[in-house]
């Protein structure tokens, strides 16, 4: 082990090995109103695996990207495809009842499956291995969850195993292992299917930023550039809810930022699929760039908007492999933002009771793989109006007065303290004193603001004023991004949005 920490050099632009490591198709953009079967927005997984379902079962198909396809949250994740969701199934009993959780993880079970059987029938090259996952412990207090977590895996009858040592120089207390789980590059397993999509007669469109749903016979999208396109089913898997349908979700999920760096390690990397039961968390998983295995090590989790400068979140794990590994070089880093419902369990189905023809997939507390995956299935099978055996786990509508009631609550009063808070808070900075790439709030004719200082040094300046429900942005450091602390949406330096719940920029100053 690594006796003593040198620093290693962090990239100085975020970008995510997955996009830089792929050859995406191009699309176009939407020109004219369409007619089709079902409109899906958001071309991650959920949409692309959706979209690869219902073509083939003969249905039309129009997927609306807002940005450029796979650059959301699919783009930026560490791609473990795996049932262990942390410390979850213990929880899942506690509150939902043993039905329910097993449901839980065979609805993920049967993702994981369905990967596995797409990339071993269409021969597919995306580095699929299949690993353990693990998740392990290293005071107590995680000793104990571990434990109870273990349990809860024998009630369910998951397979798994339970031992006081994983193969680092980390000191455990105890680890629980999942096996058979698996690893791949999420974006070449999804440029196939992208391209059997389209083969089979479905339309892909980049840049069109869909604003509304428009009630009717048939439900229509409209898109910021004012086109329209009507299906039988409207599909929402653009991570945030493009449209709300009187749901209300932004009051009932909060957003969380994790971060990843990519590196070469001193230290042979033992194989299987980490993350510890404790915080901060640390996730750890082998990845092979350029032919050479090297190591994602992942964690850092909170709350969008709040915190510590985001970069020191990369230092921080960048300390982390370099005591475990010996870190050498970071080729890449980059963060991703994650949503977490009321009760952990992801919202997929109907957007509200009186919408039926609008369906949802939304909250997948960052395991978007499996998640992802089973909600494809879940909206394939309603658009079809099949039985799935999951759909009434995953049901928006539903409500457990624990832990709901209490999450909501606390969710909603951190909103209103952060509301307030960025409201009486007036900066002395002002945009002169800030060095080339720099971003801050800062005072401009008396008012707050956001400014940032560009290469060339040309000050942007924005309102700070979130275009969602009015809270205060904050400047994100390590990623160059406004971020809301209330409902997590996010704005580039220059005020465009690039997550929601927000769509509309912040208004620029000058």
């Amino acid at each position: 082990m690594p006796k003593h920490h040198s620093h290693v050099r962090l990239p100085e632009i975020p970008e995510a090995y997955w996009l830089n490591s792929v050859h995406l198709p191009t699309f176009p953009s939407l020109e004219d109103d369409l007619q089709v079967d079902v409109v899906i927005v958001g071309g991650g997984i959920t949409g692309i695996t959706a979209a690869y379902l219902l073509v083939h079962e003969g249905l039309t198909v129009a997927l609306l990207e807002a940005d450029t396809l796979l650059h959301g949250t699919t783009g930026y994740t560490t791609a473990k495809i795996t049932a262990q969701h942390g410390l979850i199934y213990d929880e899942l009993i506690r509150h939902m009842g043993k039905s329910k959780a097993r449901l839980y993880h065979e609805s993920n079970r049967d993702a994981l499956s369905f990967i596995r059987e797409t990339i071993r029938e269409q021969r597919i090259d995306c580095d699929f291995s299949e690993e353990d996952a693990c998740i392990y412990a290293t005071t107590d207090h995680g000793a104990q969850q571990v434990e109870q977590e273990y349990e809860a895996y024998q009630q369910l009858g998951v397979d798994g195993e339970l031992s006081d040592a994983i193969p680092f120089h980390i000191p455990v207390h105890n680890a629980l292992s999942m096996k058979r789980q698996a690893q791949f590059h999420p974006l070449r397993y999804l440029a196939h299917l992208v391209q059997v999509i389209t083969d089979k007669g479905g339309r892909i469109f980049e840049g069109a930023v869909a604003i509304d749903v428009l009630d009717g016979h048939q439900p229509t999208v409209v898109t910021r550039d004012g086109h329209r396109v009507t299906g039988a089913k409207v599909l929402a898997c653009s991570h945030f809810p493009f449209y709300d349908g009187q749901g209300f979700y932004f009051t009932r999920m909060q957003a969380d930022r994790s971060y990843v760096i990519a590196a070469r390690t001193d230290l042979k990397y033992p194989g299987g699929m980490y993350i510890s039961a404790d915080s901060p968390t640390r996730s750890l998983r082998s990845v092979k760039i350029d032919n050479e295995e090297m190591v994602l090590i992942g964690g850092e989790s909170h709350r969008t908007g709040q915190g510590n400068d985001t970069l020191e979140h990369y230092k921080a794990l960048e300390v982390f492999g370099h005591d475990v590994l010996g870190v050498k070089e970071i080729l890449y880093r980059w963060s991703n933002q994650d949503l977490i419902t009321l009760d952990k369990v992801a919202y997929i189905g109907e957007i509200a009771a009186h919408r039926p023809n609008v369906l949802v997939a939304t909250g997948y507390r960052k395991w978007g793989m499996t998640t992802g995956t089973a909600a494809a299935h879940i909206l394939r099978d309603k658009v079809l109006e099949r039985a799935n055996p999951y759909a009434r786990l995953y049901t928006p509508s539903r409500f457990y007065a624990d832990p709901s009631l209490r999450t909501f609550l606390a969710q909603n009063a951190n909103v209103a303290a952060h509301l307030i808070k960025g409201k009486f808070d007036m900066p002395l900075k002002s945009a002169d004193d800030l060095a080339r790439q720099e971003g801050s709030v800062v005072s401009f004719n008396g008012a707050r603001a956001g400014a940032y200082r560009d290469d060339e040094g040309h000050v942007r300046l924005v309102d700070t004023t979130c275009t969602h429900l009015g809270c205060e942005v904050e400047w994100n450091h390590g990623d160059r991004t406004w971020d809301c602390p209330c409902h997590g949406s996010r704005f580039s330096y220059s005020g465009e949005v690039v997550e929601g719940p927000a769509n509309r920029p912040l208004q620029r100053l000058t």
